[in-house]
């Protein structure tokens, strides 16, 4: 299976250029955990999330409403290619030691978010069909009296 059939297409984005309030306030209303910006053609160059809001601007005094999100984003986010196996992702996930890769299409445009989240709940639904199989497939247990 590929990260492409698992990751989530409702990308939340923001600008280089705004206040981190504004972003914050973003990821509480939408529930998300990270923000992806994007150039002018839709490729990823950056990433935000809660943890570098909470270590880049809170833990050192900083107004949110005088940083950008430029100056706290990661630049040149890892990116992963939608057609890539799920395994590969996990796999570069491990390497990059991050929870959340966008997907790009074959241009370098966002096409989606995969999270670790999403890749477990894939596994865990595998395991629950295995699961069934065994149960189904196994001989009964008899009791001895």
């Amino acid at each position: 299976m590929s990260v492409g059939e698992i990751c989530q297409r409702a990308v939340d984005t923001a600008e280089a250029g705004e206040e981190v309030r504004a972003a914050a306030q973003r990821m509480r209303s939408r529930n998300v955990g990270s923000l992806v910006i994007l150039d002018g053609e839709g490729r990823p160059i950056g990433i935000v999330t809660d943890r570098d809001l909470a270590l880049r601007v809170v833990a050192e005094g900083r107004s949110p409403s005088e940083v950008r999100v430029r100056e706290v984003m990661t630049a040149a986010p890892h990116t992963i290619v939608e057609d890539t196996s799920v395994e590969d992702a996990l796999a570069s996930m491990r390497s990059f030691g991050v929870r959340r890769l966008p997907v790009v299409d074959a241009a370098g445009r966002l096409v989606g978010l995969v999270s670790l989240q999403d890749i477990l709940a894939l596994l865990a639904q595998e395991f629950g069909q295995l699961s069934d199989v065994i149960e189904r497939t196994s001989p009964r247990s008899v009791a001895l009296t």
